[in-house]
């Protein structure tokens, strides 16, 4: 049996299938900015955009969609949608990948790469610059945050409230793995209340100009595995006490562990510092890290630091 000759049956049978399409952006293609491809798609499509500086934004509604770079140098940069963000998901399962989001800035002064308010988001190789903040998560228990092999440099700020590399409200799950945060200013580089907080092989620093809090902030408690990574706060650190802070905002979820292991944290701050602080009765499991730089407490709070 022809295709067409299937397709037609499976429409008159009431059960006619989808396909996915990819929706190409750029000077030379149907259409010129992000904005007008996401408009069209529908769900489980593609939408890929080729090399070039787009001064857009988009609101993303459809499941299952995926906005991609297919180019170098793909950068949506300097217009917010609704006040928000450049890309704001409210679909799920949405992936973005290969682009640059960059000078996000709204009145409420956390202008975000990308404003989360859907379901599942995945993340990989993106490049946030220079945001208010670089992901924003709403509040979803079911959702899930996945981010590979990305950059945040130059995000957070603290103005009637703080702004961080990224903050997630309470989801079930933030991942984030092999990216590089730098250069974080006043707020958090890592901000998550998910009921699961990973955090794997990142390098995460100040600098020598970075003005961050924490490192990573984990505010209530929660699963916690924090492992690989390279730590650095810096002289200019808002708070050269503490890098990883644990329970700080009064515990909301049952803990099955919190693991911190593996990881080097570079204390540059001239001051001493605290490794972990954890303010939770669940014990943090502290085990092959490595100090350098000025004196580090490995722990304060319940737990073995060996």
């Amino acid at each position: 049996m022809s295709r067409s000759v299937l397709i037609a049956f499976l429409i008159l049978a009431g059960s006619a299938p989808t396909f996915a399409a990819t929706l190409k952006v750029g000077a030379n293609e149907e259409y010129k900015m992000p904005s007008a491809a996401i408009a069209r798609a529908t769900d489980g499509d593609t939408v890929a955009i080729d090399t070039g500086t787009y001064y857009d934004c988009a609101l993303v509604k459809q499941n299952n969609l995926t906005i991609e770079g297919v180019g170098p140098n793909v950068v949506m940069t300097d217009k917010t949608c609704r006040g928000k963000a450049l890309l704001i998901t409210n679909g799920n399962n949405i992936t973005v990948r290969n682009m640059t989001l960059q000078r996000a800035r709204v009145p409420d002064q956390n202008g975000a790469g990308i404003r989360a308010q859907g379901g599942n988001l995945t993340v990989e190789n993106t490049r946030f610059l220079d945001n208010e903040e670089g992901i924003l998560v709403a509040k979803n228990p079911q959702a899930s945050v996945k981010i590979i092999g990305s950059e945040f440099v130059g995000n957070g700020r603290c103005g009637k409230d703080c702004a961080h590399g990224i903050y997630t409200g309470p989801i079930a799950a933030l991942d984030v793995e092999r990216s590089r945060f730098f250069d974080t200013h006043a707020g958090h580089s890592i901000k998550s209340r998910a009921a699961k907080t990973v955090v794997l092989n990142c390098d995460i620093e100040d600098g020598p100009t970075g003005t961050s809090s924490y490192q990573i902030d984990v505010p209530n408690g929660g699963d916690v595995l924090i492992e690989g990574n390279k730590l650095e706060k810096g002289p200019h650190a808002q708070n050269w006490a503490t890098s990883i802070m644990i329970g700080e905002g009064g515990v909301s979820y049952p803990s099955d562990g919190l693991v911190i292991r593996n990881n080097t944290l570079i204390n540059n701050t001239g001051h001493e510092t605290t490794f972990v602080r954890n303010i939770t009765a669940t014990p943090a499991q502290l085990s092959g890290n490595v100090f350098q730089g000025g004196k580090v407490i490995p722990l304060k709070g319940d737990g073995p630091a060996r």
